[in-house]
């Protein structure tokens, strides 16, 4: 078996911004490469609000992702509506509490995420916007609600981080690709599928 892991975070705006590029690559995939994503877990939970320099440090982070990745959209109006925390954990959560429903609703809840963060300015750091998000997909509410914070999600989430530690991966997006237990970073560019494909195409 043959697997290409990415390595995400929901709210990684870089993940954001490697989108397109990841869902080109998964089309295009060689035949026996299976892709798989795994939750990376870029900060922990927190209740304390994001100090300053931080919000300055990812307001520009944005601003050069939509230099570097044109067409990547940000609405700027989340550092003035929302009480921002370093905590993607609960969204990291939302995601397994939704592919436990259902296997589809994994990619729909992971756009529906970064739509809501980066698009309509809302704080997926908070548990009710995470439940809100489930609800309009289609979703048991009282289920997600249940599952988001449960402790088999905690240990799901807990295991996806140790494994992509284990893989040496330290920052996200990351694509990581597996052959009889030997596992490759790959280098990617956030413009450009073919870079992925054509070392799948040599290694794979």
């Amino acid at each position: 078996m043959v697997r290409l892991y990415y390595v995400h975070d929901p709210m990684c705006s870089w993940c954001w911004a490697f989108r397109p590029a990841w869902h080109a690559i998964v089309q295009a995939l060689p035949e026996g490469v299976e892709p798989r994503r795994l939750l990376g877990g870029l900060a922990p939970d927190t209740d304390r609000p994001m100090p300053e320099p931080m919000q300055q440090h990812l307001r520009q982070t944005w601003r050069i992702i939509q230099t570097r990745v044109p067409g990547t959209l940000f609405n700027f109006e989340f550092w003035s509506r929302c009480a921002p925390r370093r905590s993607t954990y609960p969204a990291c959560r939302a995601v397994i509490a939704a592919t436990r429903q259902a296997p589809a609703f994994q990619e729909a809840m992971i756009l529906a995420i970064q739509r809501a963060y980066y698009l309509g300015a809302e704080n997926p750091s908070d548990d009710e916007v995470l439940i809100r998000l489930a609800a309009n997909l289609g979703m048991d509410p009282g289920r997600f609600a249940q599952d988001l914070n449960g402790p088999e999600t905690r240990q799901e989430l807990a295991c996806q981080v140790a494994f992509t530690r284990r893989m040496g991966v330290r920052g996200f997006p990351c694509l990581v690709l597996e052959t009889e237990h030997c596992y490759r970073a790959l280098a990617h560019d956030y413009n450009d599928p073919s870079t992925v494909l054509e070392q799948l195409r040599d290694w794979a």
